[in-house]
Parts: C-alpha cells; structure tokens; sequence
C-alpha cells in the first residue's frame, strides 16, 4: 500500500473518530434520522458496486492458481461457448460472497455491468445454466475438484510459520441437510424424522476449512465410507504438519481401523456406554473431581447475576429437571475386540439429579467414554480436547445457514453433491484469505469469523468501477477499520508468486 493511499486512508478515520467520539451533547431538538428531502438521480458517467471487497477475492483467487487448475482438470464442456468450467464454479462463489442465498440470485450480478466490469466479465451464466452445469458431475469430477482445493490448501499452509505446522486437528461428523422437496434424487428419512441428504464434514480445525464433504441419502449411518475419506484426510496434512490428531463423536469409533490409526496419528474418539464398559467403570477404584475451567477471567468485579427467570418458571410449575450435581473422572485400559493391542479409555462419570419442584424424584450415574492412543495427556486434558470438537458443530453451522452450501437446490443426488463442493468454495477462500493476510492476528480472526460477517466486514465495500485499457481500477468510497488491511492484502497478493 503506497502513501498516498495510507494518507487518504488516516484522513478518513481521524474524521470519522472525530465524529463518533464521546462529548457531552446538549437535548436535541429533533431525530438524528432527520433526513426528509431525498432526491434520486442516476449517474451517466460513473457505475459502482456495493461489493468491492469482490477485486481482492479475484486477485486471490489467479494467484493461488484455482482457475488454471480448475480448468486443466475438470473437463465438463465439450466446448467453450462462452464459458469455461472455471465460470460457472466462480459464478457460484461469487454469488455467495456478495450476499446471494440461491441459484437465481445470480441474476443481480448478471445484469450489472460494474459487477462484470469488476471482474473482467463479459458476461456471466444464469442461474438455469449454473444448474445445467451442476448436473454435468459426475462422482470423479466432484472428488477431483475436492483434490484440486486440497492441492492449494498444502500450498497454503506451506507458506504459514513453522508454529503454525506443528498440530494438525482433523474433525469428524455427519449432519442432516434437510430439503423440504419432495422429488429430490436418493433423498430419505433421518434418523430424526427429517427429509434430506446425510453428508460427512471432514475439517481441519486450525483453519476451520473442509477437507472433504461427501454426500449421503438421509437414512444412512453417520460413520457410512468414513473410514475411507478419513483416511485420505490424514494423508493430505501429514505432508506439512508434524503431529496428526483425529476427533470425533461415537459413530466414529470403527474399532477394527484403530490398529491402522495408531501408526498414523493420535485419536480421541467417543465410545458408546456399553454394558461391558460400564461394569468396568463401576470397577474403577480412583475418581478424580472433574472441575470446569471458567471460560474467561474477571478483570474488574464480578457482575451480580441476573434472576434466573426460566428455573423460576419451572420450579414453581414443578417441571421434571435433570441437573448433573457433580463430576468425576477416572480412567481403565481396554482392547477392542478387533484390536491388537490395548488402549486408553478415559471415563466421565456424572451425579445426575432428577428434581421436580423442590422434590427430588430420582439420583442415578451416567458414564461417558472416550477412547485414546495418547498415553501423555491427562485424563482431564483428554476430555477437554474432546470437548472442544464442539468448534466443528460451529463449523457445519456455517456452512449450513452461513454460506449456505449443504441445502440442496436441485433434483439429483449428484447435482447436489457438486453444489454442497463448490459452495463450499466461498468458505475455503474466506480461510486462505485469513491465511495469507500479512497481518497474523486479524488474519486469525478472519478464520474465526462467521460468513456473514465476514462479507459485512471485507466484501461489502461501496466502490466505483473504472475499466481503462488493461487496468480495472476500484476507486474505494466506503470506509471501514478494516480497509486497510485488505488494502495490504491486495498489495501482497500483486508481488506474491505462489508456488
């Protein structure tokens, strides 16, 4: 970022803190929302959009190479006219990064030309021809597009400091994708009732990306071809990271890869409270108190608790409650029946109450069980670590109801197979953006940050388009705290050769 542009940037944020500091203000007369005399005009000469965090997407995304590699490796059109298979992966995303929620959201962008201006665009594909295009995969196309973003994603991560490289942290789970279609190709019932697909959301938890999403009809088991894709997960980190952890809930306990898992990285999985594992737990003769850490520190006074109005309510309606009294840990080695060799199992025993009223109707244990190969980590540091896959619950979330790319817009399973893959997209560039931002902290909290704000914060800014020559100019007239970093993005990005 040169001076000139640092300058013009500090004008505007000294007068807009000039404007927003706090002062002693006199009774006001009258609203501050008082504008009343509002006139439209159009503007012959100068077009713009409200999204002009798009450009440094753009930049992003010819310089890390996914367009060259889409194109070399997804072969779906017999010719180009006009578009490449590149155009309408990108259509997608970009629809999603500039606010769109559907297929036919892409109209907006396609009958505005500072938008096709924006990003060299003649013109772009409508929303039918997007779904034409989803509906040309086939299992290979979507698993090498899955490759072709796995393929960035080491180079990626190459580029980040060693720290960064020492613990990698793969997340497993399923979800359901509820549709509310009724014709949709290999769609079931869940589990819980609901219509849809079951697909499997393999992540990384250092940078929140997912590493694979493969579909599923709804009926089918959350551990159903997990192995396989956990498997290749493990594979694609352990070229850059030093040490592997794998964590998930029960339905990914598959006892009979444990052996293979052993040799290859460090597990902490769920198991389920079983007869045979209970009675051994009930055995275990050393408990430990299981105290919960507080999740931040005071560093003023402690505020005094506002009233509990929900327990009032069901105290004085005399509501069945279950509250855990206490916690205790312990643990027992145990070897699997498929195994050969013996593993840690940590076991999380709670006192549970059953209150109605002020009446305590029933006290009972309840056993949760977590199975290990890491003989170093506490009992306590086990379950905390697997606790903490809840982060991946937050990531499925987002990618649900944020880029919302697990709904299912179209009629085949394969279709939407590619759609969940190529949303998906938007998220993944949203991580190699925090990633490559020179700044490491706002950086990190980039990968932290929820899709939408996200979009509010370093895409939705006001800019006029000028096409000139070879140059396609985003004068910037918004402003935000941010601006200038992705200023020093797009900076880096121009001198950054990507390997």
């Amino acid at each position: 970022m040169n001076k000139k542009i640092e300058k013009k940037l500090n004008k505007r944020k000294k007068k807009i803190d000039q404007r927003v500091k706090k002062r002693n203000w006199d009774a006001q007369p009258a609203p501050m929302f008082s504008g009343s005399n509002i006139h439209y005009d159009v503007d012959e000469r100068n077009i713009g959009i409200a999204s002009g965090g798009i450009g440094c997407i753009q930049l992003l995304v010819k310089k890390i190479g996914l367009t060259k590699l889409i194109d070399k490796h997804i072969k779906l059109l017999k010719r180009h006219l006009p578009y490449h298979e590149s155009d309408h992966i990108l259509n997608i995303v970009y629809n999603i990064l500039v606010g769109g929620t559907c297929l036919d959201d892409i109209d907006l962008q396609r009958n505005d030309d500072a938008f096709l201006n924006a990003v060299g665009a003649e013109i772009i594909p409508d929303p039918t021809t997007a779904g034409d295009f989803l509906r040309r995969f086939e299992e290979k196309d979507i698993i090498k597009l899955m490759d072709i973003k796995n393929n960035i994603r080491q180079k990626v991560w190459e580029q980040q400091p060693e720290k960064f490289k020492k613990v990698a942290i793969i997340d497993v789970d399923g979800t359901i994708s509820e549709t509310t279609g009724e014709c949709k190709e290999r769609m079931d019932i869940a589990y819980n009732g609901q219509w849809g697909y079951h697909p499997l959301i393999i992540s990384l938890a250092n940078t929140r990306e997912p590493l694979y999403i493969i579909n599923r009809p709804g009926n089918v088991p959350s551990h159903t071809d997990s192995a396989k894709w956990i498997g290749r997960s493990i594979d694609l980190v352990s070229g850059t990271f030093d040490k592997i952890y794998l964590r998930g809930d029960t339905d990914f306990s598959l006892t009979r890869y444990f052996d293979t898992w052993d040799q290859q990285c460090i597990f902490v999985l769920g198991m389920d409270a079983k007869p045979n594992l209970v009675r051994i737990a009930i055995g275990v003769e050393h408990w430990e108190l299981f105290e919960k850490e507080p999740k931040y520190e005071v560093k003023t006074k402690k505020r005094k608790r506002p009233e509990n109005v929900k327990q009032k309510v069901v105290k004085k309606r005399k509501f069945k409650k279950i509250q855990t009294v206490c916690e205790h840990i312990g643990e027992f080695t145990y070897q699997p029946g498929k195994c050969k060799k013996a593993y840690r199992m940590a076991v999380l025993r709670k006192h549970i109450k059953v209150v109605k009223g002020t009446e305590t109707v029933e006290e009972y244990y309840r056993y949760f069980f977590y199975i290990s190969n890491d003989w170093k980590k506490t009992t306590k540091e086990i379950i905390q670590f697997y606790r903490k896959r809840a982060n991946h619950e937050n990531d499925i979330e987002q990618l649900k109801n944020g880029v919302r790319s697990l709904h299912s817009p179209l009629n085949t399973f394969l279709a939407n197979w590619a759609y969940m893959v190529v949303a998906a997209t938007a998220w993944d560039l949203k991580a190699w953006y925090g990633l490559l931002m020179p700044c490491r902290p706002i950086g990190v909290g980039i990968i932290r940050m929820e899709f939408k704000r996200f979009i509010n914060t370093f895409i939705r800014i006001p800019c006029i388009i000028i096409k000139t020559g070879r140059r396609i100019c985003y004068r910037i007239i918004g402003f935000n705290d941010n601006l200038k970093h992705i200023l020093k993005l797009a900076c880096k990005l121009k001198k950054f050769s990507f390997p």
